[in-house]
């Protein structure tokens, strides 16, 4: 028995599921979760010594690579100086103007988790229009508050269910669903719901069903729909956030959103989360409005510290997202050749993709749907096996990052091909 076998049983005894986050518990591909003890670079090593080229990077936010010296130094300097205060710091302020210099947003708040700041943008929302519906995407996961937790009706222009037990049907009536990548569907729940929705929260890049990209002038219709109905555009860029540019998908694509939430990568993978927009909308939070949001820990100093590091590299050094489209664009095309034997589709977009074991384009949730899952689970398995750490769901996505190298590529590339010869 392995230690990541014993210390899974030992999880299980006192954590629900023997995790804190139920993708890691890898039900679904057939296994037990690798429990992990280090990281350096692309490589994360187990409890029981195996090493692994990393393709989660921390779900994203380590887009650096693990334990980049600059980031580290500049926990170590923090941490001397104390790990949280609940009061002010001069760090926040740096990390909130430099947050706002690279995306173009007035003014931010720092929260703790992309959940609170996706909550705490569809609050104000709310507040800023007097409305109280939400439009959201069938697909599109944007944290686990109540209102997002939902599904689709019975028909196109109903309310949601809850997809929870413990959401009431109250909260998830307000909540719309519409078909990601069909700006026809956002318009009728519109029409029938006139002068009644608050926000249309989108992913700009959907990464919860798997990689699935925009497709040409969809986040430009959503932008003129919300402008025609008096509602608010949300991107929920706590996956695309300062890894697809510098300026996240609103600078990738050239659409501006009333409201954008951030994640993870703003603290260089430590847990930290951010919500922004206009001057004129975020003076409607607490103090200086009547929109109440707060946390005694937001701005954390030791994740402000991480984070600014991180989004510092990253500004000064935009080689590294042309480095990253190459190398990505690198894999993607190493991939189709690789499993070029098996229906298969591969989404990406700059440095995130993901394998769809299926024979149609994958473009929203329905064709996500219809990917293989027991392929899936084998090709799970075989990366693991050849030392490849992968996210243990169809439905997520693989991360490179800048510490990935063009023979590690290949590694990836040679093992795809060993699994579906």
């Amino acid at each position: 028995m392995t230690r990541s076998e014993v210390l899974f049983e030992a999880a299980q005894k006192v954590l629900p599921g023997g995790v804190n986050s139920p993708v890691r518990a890898c039900r679904a591909v057939g296994t037990y979760p690798r429990f992990l003890e280090k990281g350096l670079g692309s490589h994360v090593w187990d409890a029981d010594g195996q090493e692994y080229i990393d393709l989660i990077c921390s779900w994203g936010p380590l887009i650096l690579g693990h334990c980049n010296a600059e980031v580290e130094s500049a926990v170590s300097d923090a941490i001397k100086r104390g790990l949280s205060f609940g009061a002010p710091t001069a760090i926040e302020v740096e990390m909130a103007e430099l947050v706002c210099e690279m995306t173009g947003v007035e003014m931010v708040r720092m929260v703790n988790s992309g959940t609170e700041a996706v909550m705490s943008a569809l609050r104000l929302a709310r507040g800023a229009t007097g409305r109280s519906k939400i439009i959201k995407f069938a697909g599109c996961y944007h944290g686990h508050s109540d209102s997002m937790l939902v599904k689709a009706g019975s028909g196109a222009l109903t309310g949601g269910a809850p997809d929870s037990a413990g959401v009431p049907m109250e909260i998830a009536g307000d909540t719309l669903t519409a078909v990601y990548n069909d700006a026809a569907s956002v318009r009728r729940l519109l029409q029938a719901n006139a002068g009644q929705v608050a926000a249309v929260i989108v992913e700009p890049v959907a990464a919860n069903m798997g990689v699935v990209p925009p497709q040409p002038g969809f986040l430009q219709a959503l932008r003129a729909l919300c402008d025609e109905f008096g509602s608010l555009l949300i991107f929920d860029e706590v996956i695309t956030g300062f890894r697809l540019a510098p300026g996240g998908a609103q600078a990738y694509y050239g659409v501006r959103a009333d409201l954008v939430t951030y994640g993870k990568i703003i603290g260089g993978g430590m847990p930290v989360g951010a919500y922004g927009g206009s001057k004129r909308l975020m003076e409607l939070v607490a103090p200086l409005g009547p929109v109440y949001q707060a946390g005694t820990l937001s701005g954390n100093p030791v994740a402000m510290a991480a984070g600014l590091a991180q989004l510092k590299i990253l500004q000064s050094r935009p080689e590294i997202y042309t480095e990253l489209e190459r190398r990505g664009a690198m894999l993607q095309k190493g991939l189709q050749e690789a499993l070029r034997n098996i229906p298969v589709q591969i989404n990406r977009v700059g440095s995130i993709l993901t394998v769809f074991f299926t024979d149609q384009p994958v473009t929203g949730y329905e064709q996500a749907k219809s990917s293989d899952l027991e392929r899936f689970k084998i090709w799970y398995q075989g990366l693991l096996q050849r030392g490849i750490y992968a996210a243990p769901s169809q439905f997520e996505a693989m991360f490179l990052s800048d510490a990935h190298s063009d023979a590690e590529v290949e590694q990836m590339v040679r093992a795809a091909g060993e699994i579906f010869p």
